[in-house]
C-alpha cells in the first residue's frame, strides 16, 4: 500500500486542485424549472454537492447569471448559501463567453481545466464549452449537474461538445480526481462525509 509521489499538480493530465477551476452558468429558477432532460430537484441536489467539493478543495469559482438586473431570479438559494463568497456575474448574453466581465473572471483564475455546469445544455453550457475549447482549455461538463430543455436537447448538446473535445464528467469523477489518494488526510474526511455519508449512502 505504498502511494506514488504526488505527480506535479500543475501539469497533471488529470484535474487537480492545483490546475482546475469551477464554472457555474445560470443556476436560477427560471432555467431549473425548463429542465425536462434528468429530475430537477436531484440536478439541482448534484450542483449544490459539485459546489461543495469545489469549495472543499480551494477551486476557483467563476458564478454566472443572466437578466438578473432585468427582473431574472438569482442562483437558487441552496447554491448560493454554499457559494456565498462567490460573486454573481451577470450577463445579458446566451453565451456567457461573450461577456467580457465572465471572460475576465475565467481568465483570472489563472486555471486552463475548466468544470463546468450550467442550463440549459444545448446552449448556455454547450456555447461557451465550444468557445473555451477553441482557446485551448480543456472542458470538463458535469453531466448529472446539467440539464437540457427535453432529453434530445441534453444528448444532442453533449454530443456536440464532446465531438468538440470536451471530456464528460459525473459529480463524483470530479471529487476522486480532485482527491486521487485517500492518504491525503487534509481533504480525505471531509470528502468522505460529503460524497460517501452525505450522498451514497442516502440515495
Amino acid at each position: 500500500m505504498t502511494s506514488e509521489p504526488r505527480r506535479d499538480p500543475l501539469t497533471d493530465p488529470l484535474l487537480t486542485p492545483e490546475n482546475s477551476a469551477l464554472v457555474v452558468i445560470d443556476f436560477q429558477p427560471t432555467q431549473v424549472a425548463a429542465v425536462h432532460s434528468m429530475d430537477a430537484a436531484l440536478m439541482t441536489k448534484n450542483v449544490v454537492t459539485l459546489a461543495r467539493i469545489a469549495t472543499t478543495f480551494g477551486l476557483p469559482i467563476v458564478l454566472s447569471t443572466v437578466n438578473v438586473a432585468k427582473g431574472q431570479p438569482p442562483t437558487v438559494a441552496e447554491l448560493k448559501a454554499v457559494l456565498a463568497e462567490s460573486a454573481e456575474i451577470d450577463r445579458t448574453q446566451i453565451n456567457a463567453w461573450e461577456d467580457i466581465e465572465f471572460r475576465a473572471a475565467v481568465e483570472a483564475t489563472g486555471r486552463r481545466q475548466l468544470v463546468i455546469s450550467a442550463l440549459w445544455t444545448e446552449a448556455c453550457l454547450a456555447y461557451p464549452t465550444l468557445d473555451a475549447l477553441r482557446e485551448g482549455y480543456e472542458v470538463f461538463p458535469v453531466v448529472d449537474a446539467i440539464g437540457g430543455t427535453s432529453e434530445e436537447a441534453h444528448r444532442a448538446g453533449l454530443r456536440r461538445v464532446e465531438a468538440a473535445g470536451a471530456q464528460p464528467v459525473s459529480w463524483v469523477s470530479v471529487a476522486t480526481e480532485l482527491q486521487r489518494d485517500w492518504a491525503r488526510r487534509d481533504t480525505a474526511v471531509p470528502i468522505r462525509e460529503i460524497v460517501v455519508v452525505d450522498r451514497l449512502m442516502k440515495e
